[in-house]
């Protein structure tokens, strides 16, 4: 089976040998890792200044780059930023990916439309609308699901992206922004109408969210995501709780801890890389990583010790599995 293969197998829950797949949402340590700025990274005024053949130069490496942190990192699958961030570089960029790996690789973009955690500036108004103006902002949460599905709509399926990993956050550490009930309201018929319809397209949809997802959980799986990322130990999620609940409905994402990543020992890393792959694994429909992505400041030395583990520990046994 090629690593799309194995990711998809993962998703959709079916029993797998050999090695758990592996991914990260984001890997920014290209610099460290390739000598090369990743690709979110690049400026976007240069850009318009290119001719087309340049332009062409600056897809290819992209890819390339891609394509390079897939394979030495053993990464089933890439989530694609597209820099400019529109459809129609979204769509090229995954032609010369596909171009120069053929199907070995799941490919993803960025493809939420629901409200997330406001920012600092935006979080009084928002709070205020909720009360005040409730038909406006569901008309506005409605709207860009339609715009979304329709833009998708809009790109040339075969051949092209598998899936969507769905990264508006909803919660802090220690829980959601919106209550249970707020939420309901708010978000999830919005996120349900949008997963629902890029499964009628034929994607696959992973839905992400860092923190304290626990007192909205049973929603977020009610909207039938095929995998739920990045199930935060540093907002006190326990994985295996997760898979005991809902494993049987969706495959699971994560959860090494990323305050051990960035700041731990090397044996608290090794132990919450053991954990999660203990935790994750039985049974099957799981993909291992990080609980959030490996970021900017991340150690790279870090990274390659949870990877050292999951080679070691992260295998299933024999073909009954």
């Amino acid at each position: 089976m090629t690593p799309r293969e194995r990711f998809i197998a993962a998703l959709e829950r079916r029993p797998l040998t050999g090695r758990v797949p592996h991914f990260e949402l984001v890997f920014f340590l290209t610099m460290e890792a390739f000598g090369k700025v990743h690709p979110i990274h690049r400026n976007y005024s240069q850009w318009l200044q290119m001719e087309e053949k340049e332009r062409m130069l600056h897809r290819r490496d992209m890819a390339d780059l891609y394509i390079a942190t897939a394979e030495r990192f053993e990464h089933s699958a890439i989530f694609i930023h597209q820099n400019p961030a529109t459809l129609e570089e979204l769509e090229r960029l995954v032609e010369v990916i596909r171009e120069r790996s053929g199907d070995k690789y799941f490919l993803m973009a960025h493809g939420d439309a629901t409200f997330a955690v406001p920012n600092g500036s935006d979080m009084e108004e928002f709070s205020c609308r909720m009360v005040e103006d409730a038909d406006g902002l569901k008309a506005e949460a409605a709207a860009a699901v339609r715009k979304a599905l329709d833009d998708v709509a809009k790109l040339r399926r075969p051949g092209g992206l598998d899936g969507f990993a769905l990264c508006s956050d909803y919660c802090f550490n220690t829980g959601p922004f919106l209550s249970p009930a707020k939420f309901g309201e708010f978000v999830t018929p919005y996120l349900a109408e949008l997963t629902r319809g890029y499964r009628d397209m034929g994607y696959y949809v992973i839905k992400h969210t860092d923190g304290n997802i626990m007192p909205i959980i049973d929603q977020l799986v009610s909207t039938r995501p095929h995998a739920l990322h990045s199930l935060d130990p540093q907002g006190a999620v326990d994985l295996a709780e997760v898979k005991r609940r809902y494993g049987r409905e969706l495959c699971l994402i994560g959860n090494v801890h990323c305050g051990m990543m960035d700041a731990g020992t090397p044996e608290q890393i090794r132990a919450s890389a053991s954990q999660s792959l203990r935790d994750g694994m039985p049974g099957g429909g799981f993909i291992f990583s990080t609980s959030n992505c490996i970021y900017t400041g991340m150690p790279l030395a870090s990274y390659e010790l949870m990877l050292e583990v999951w080679r070691r520990e992260g295998n299933y046994p024999g073909s009954s599995q």
